[in-house]
Parts: C-alpha cells; sequence; structure tokens
C-alpha cells in the first residue's frame, strides 16, 4: 500500500467519524418522567474527573434543562477534582444557567469540584461527604509552588465563594496553605501549612452547605415538597468517547499511534497496517475533539492539508518548501482543534519524539522495502552473468608511444607494441608522432604530443 491510498482513506474516515459524531450527539438524550405541566428535576452526574469532556456534557445538560423548562438542576457530585481550565469552562455554564442549579455532594467535592460547588445557588452534602482541599498539583501530583498561579486560583474560589454570600477567606484557605483563617463556628483556626476541607456538619455550620441529606430522593423532596418529576441525563455513547479521548495521557499516544503509523506507511509502504493504525488515531483524536466542542471542520482539513504537503515533499522537489509547510499545517490542525493549546503542543512535541524513534527502528528493521529504493537502480552487471568489465588502463599513465593514425583529436596510437584508442586535449596530431600519456580519465586515454 502507497501513501495516496491511505491519504484517501483518511480523508473517509474523518469525513464518516463527524458524521457519526453529529448523529451521536443529535441522539445525546435524558431518561426520566416527562410531561407538561409538571414540575421536573434534571440530574447531571459529575463522578468523575473533571476534564474537558465531562464540561462539554455537563454544558449541554445545562442547556437542555432549560430548553425544556425544568425547574431545577441537580449536579450529583463525587470528584477528587480535575483539570482547572475544565472546573473553570463549567463554573461558567452554572453560574450562567438560568435554571436554578444545586450540588448535591454525595462523596468527595475535592481541589476543582469544590470550585464548581460554590458556583451553584445551593450546596447539599450528605452525611460523610467532605468538600475542599483546593490545593493546586502539577502533573506528577506535586504541589505547586508558584505564587501567582496559587492567587489566581485563590482568587477564584474566593470570588465563587462570595458570589451566594459564602466566606471568601475558607474558600482562599481550600487553597493557599500560608493563610490563616478562624472559623468560630467550628471552633477552629487553619494555620500556616494547613488545607481546609470540610466534613458536611461543618459545612453547613459556616455556610458552605444549604441542607444535609441522605440520598438524591431527599434533596428532591427538600428542593420541592410538593413533588416533582426527576429525569437523569446520561452521557451519549459520543460523550464517553470523547471524554476518554480527550485525557492528556491518551491523546498524547493517540498522537504517537498517528504520526507513526503514517510516517511509516509513507516511508515503508506495503504494510497496510501501520497506515490503518495512523488514520484510526487520528480520526479518533479529531474526533473526541470535535464532540467536545473544540474542534471543526477547518481543523481537521487544515491537519489533512498538511498530511498531503508532507507526502508532496517525498515525491516533489522543493528544497524542503512542501515539508515545512506540511509541518506547519499539520501542527497548526492538532493544536487548534485541543481545548488547551500549551497541552495540545506539549503532547505533540511528546508524540513526534516517541513516534520519531518508533519510526527509525521500522525503517532500519525494513530498510530493504524504504520508499527511496523506488529511486535507486539495484541492477548489476557481474561477469557472472557474462558481462566483461571495461579496461581502465591505469597502467598507460605516463607512458610514451607514436600515433598510427592522426589525432583529430581521436585516434590511435601504439604504446609498446599495444594498440590503444587515445584522445588529445584538443589539438590536432599527425600520425608518426611522439606521444605520451598524461591522463586517465575512467576510459579514456589522454595523450600530448612530446618532442622526443
Amino acid at each position: 500500500m502507497d501513501g495516496k491510498p491511505g491519504l484517501s482513506r483518511f480523508i473517509v474516515w474523518v469525513f464518516l467519524l463527524q458524521w457519526i459524531a453529529a448523529l451521536g450527539a443529535g441522539t445525546a438524550g435524558a431518561e426520566g418522567n416527562h410531561g407538561k405541566g409538571t414540575t421536573e428535576i434534571w440530574v447531571i452526574p459529575v463522578q468523575q474527573g473533571i476534564e474537558s469532556g465531562l464540561s462539554q456534557f455537563v454544558n449541554r445538560g445545562l442547556e437542555k434543562a432549560e430548553a425544556d423548562g425544568a425547574s431545577h438542576v441537580i449536579l450529583e457530585m463525587d470528584t477528587l477534582g480535575g483539570r482547572v481550565d475544565a472546573a473553570e469552562f463549567m463554573g461558567k455554564s452554572i453560574r450562567d444557567s438560568n435554571v436554578p442549579v444545586t450540588v448535591f455532594v454525595k462523596g468527595k467535592a475535592a481541589s476543582a469540584g469544590s470550585y464548581l460547588a460554590l458556583n451553584a445557588d445551593r450546596i447539599v452534602m450528605a452525611p460523610g461527604s467532605t468538600i475542599g482541599a483546593a490545593a493546586l498539583v502539577d502533573g506528577s501530583g506535586e504541589r505547586v509552588k508558584d505564587s501567582k498561579t496559587i492567587s489566581f486560583w485563590s482568587g477564584m474560589m474566593r470570588s465563587a465563594a462570595e458570589l451566594n454570600g459564602r466566606n471568601g477567606d475558607i474558600a482562599a484557605g481550600m487553597v493557599d496553605e500560608s493563610a490563616e483563617v478562624a472559623m468560630p463556628e467550628i471552633k477552629r483556626t487553619k494555620k500556616a501549612g494547613q488545607i481546609i476541607s470540610l466534613s458536611a456538619e461543618e459545612a453547613r455550620k459556616v455556610g458552605y452547605s444549604d441542607h444535609t441529606a441522605v440520598d438524591l430522593k431527599a434533596v428532591v423532596s427538600w428542593l420541592t415538597p410538593e413533588g416533582a418529576a426527576v429525569k437523569h441525563v446520561a452521557p451519549t455513547w459520543a460523550e464517553k468517547v470523547a471524554s476518554w479521548v480527550t485525557h492528556p495521557v491518551v491523546m498524547t499516544l493517540l498522537l504517537i499511534l498517528g504520526l507513526a503509523g503514517i510516517a511509516i506507511e509513507l516511508l515503508v509502504p506495503g504494510f497496510g497496517a501501520p497506515g490503518i493504525i495512523g488514520i484510526l488515531s487520528f480520526g479518533l483524536y479529531f474526533f473526541g475533539h470535535y464532540i467536545a466542542g473544540f474542534a471543526g471542520v477547518e481543523e481537521v482539513l487544515l491537519f489533512i492539508v498538511g498530511i498531503v504537503l508532507l507526502a508532496s515533499e517525498l515525491f516533489v522537489p522543493s528544497f524542503g518548501i512542501l515539508g515545512i509547510l506540511g509541518i506547519v499545517s499539520l501542527i497548526s490542525g492538532v493544536i487548534m482543534a485541543a481545548y488547551d493549546s500549551d497541552n495540545a503542543l506539549l503532547s505533540l512535541g511528546v508524540a513526534t519524539i516517541v513516534a520519531a524513534v518508533i519510526v527509525t527502528v521500522f525503517v532500519r528493521y525494513f530498510k530493504h522495502r524504504g520508499i527511496w529504493h523506488k529511486f535507486i537502480l539495484r541492477d548489476e552487471l557481474t561477469t557472472d552473468q557474462g558481462y566483461v568489465p571495461a579496461d581502465a588502463k591505469e597502467d598507460l599513465l605516463y607512458h610514451s608511444g607514436e600515433s598510427i593514425t592522426p589525432l583529430r583529436p581521436a585516434g590511435m596510437v601504439d604504446i609498446g607494441g599495444r594498440r590503444v584508442d587515445v584522445v588529445t586535449e584538443g589539438e590536432f596530431i599527425g600520425s608518426g608522432k611522439n606521444v605520451k600519456v598524461i591522463r586517465i580519465e575512467g576510459t579514456r586515454v589522454i595523450v600530448r604530443e612530446t618532442k622526443e
């Protein structure tokens, strides 16, 4: 299989996946009872790491609840937190919702989860649940020490708390371990080096919980004593895939497989499997980001143009121009399709290095099948096949002889009894003249007249 069919398949897969994505998004739904004139409460689960896929799911649920005239939305929460950027997006969706939002903390509302809870109109907590512990950590799990970053996140937490009349110092104390916060309601003072985490009872006493309920049914009864129909929103299969694909580790792995697969198929064609894996990996990458709301047709087309330009560089001499344009287009498509361009660039950098190693090993192992072999003549004319190599005549250098025929400028001379075809440097030499071999160029013997 050569590069061109692989590219065609890639384009077909991309548009097919986009069509499926649109179908999956269109079938997004909810489960429960529904009827006109009935008070409805929509329940949206937030029971996983907070990331871009989840943020799109929650945003869709909030918009759908408003469009369907829901009276209230409950975010059923049990999360250890996640990405700050995704939490910021979800927090804005909660604040902008025209339907009242209540967060029911059934387990943990830690880190970014506490930020989401503080943006809601009400917070209800189950006995044994906790809220807080929102210190920033990096990719390796170590706490972030940068004061500017901590101050920014602390300010976001404080603003979210004060939005609904809660003590902003407590929210800041959930982030900044250097702060000291007095909480007389629970006879406790947070000292430097500590991070605030509140139990359900403590949260109720300091105003960080509006009610304590044992389960979701109790929350619904508290919100609507007259009763209400409950509708549970479930993520579509497409949103589940998007949530998985947009995870930084999975995203990097897909880029590695995509880059390595396409490069191997272009450089060592004929296998098929690497090209298919590469196409599927890139297709899944763009599919996930499309469903998550980050990628559009423009990013996909930009990426395809990059692949086409890189393939063209292998066949059309452009002094690297096509290759450079292809790399720029490819990188732009991948980064523009992602929610966070910095993280996407990091993932692409790691993927490029790892893919380069994989491709190098693969090409070395299968170098006899490389594309460059199409442009190299491999046939050998050996004596075993009946071919006789031409006499290089190096032994005649600086020997003297006599011209048998006129040299005009080619002719024949006698050198030590051996008749040799020679040429001059351009001058005419008559027959019977003394000549000397001054240079050998391959099979050409070059002579000059002497006075001997």
